[in-house]
């Protein structure tokens, strides 16, 4: 994933989890409700926004990658 210079707001992240929340695993979409409903840095929200971006377009290799970082991030905010 490249580098984006945009900043992502809360509302961005949560409405590109809705979109490829269909294509996410259980354990992760039953994690998302909770960290949407904290704050977080603008840091984490650029990050879970890309991680998410295109999701289900990706490759299985690199959706395990994504799901990876996604669980890290998820469980440990």
């Amino acid at each position: 994933m490249g580098e984006c210079k945009i900043d992502h707001s809360k509302e961005d992240v949560q409405k590109k989890y809705e979109s490829q929340k269909e294509f996410l695993p259980q354990d992760i979409q039953a994690s998302f409700n909770n960290f949407l409903e904290e704050e977080h840095t603008q840091e984490i929200l650029n990050e879970v926004f890309h991680l998410l971006k295109k999701y289900d377009l990706a490759a299985e290799e690199e959706r395990n990658q994504r799901n990876n970082r996604l669980n890290l991030i998820l469980k440990n905010v």
